[in-house]
């Protein structure tokens, strides 16, 4: 599962710290087509959004009931260029929502890093 089937939920569990339900997105592709990239994460995170909006995330996972969600995209390459300033839009789209998006590098997690 990655970031390139966009109707997939890659990982999902609680935080044991926050109790939050944690949709993860895997993002193994690197930033050489930026614009391809955003593409696949918009369509990735719109699946999700639908996923959290109607409900289908407590009924396929029943620990999701009365919990908040976030999304939690790991990538495997440092964001770069533009990127960023997407990244940031689509953070503040879901936070509008209710949703935290939070995004970490694999092997560099850092819990509150915000690009």
């Amino acid at each position: 599962m990655s970031i390139d089937q966009a109707q997939v939920v890659d990982a999902i569990g609680l935080d044991p710290l926050s109790g939050e339900v944690v949709l993860t997105i895997s993002d193994h592709l690197d930033w050489s087509d930026i614009e391809n990239h955003i593409i696949l994460l918009q369509e990735k995170l719109n699946a999700y959004l639908a996923f959290v909006e109607s409900g289908e995330i407590e009924e396929s996972y029943p620990k999701a009931v009365g919990r908040k969600a976030r999304i939690d995209l790991i990538t495997k390459f440092e964001v770069v260029g533009d990127a960023q300033a997407t990244i940031a839009r689509m953070r503040e789209i879901l936070r509008g929502a209710g949703i935290e998006f939070r995004t970490a590098v694999l092997g560099g997690i850092d819990r509150k890093q915000e690009i």
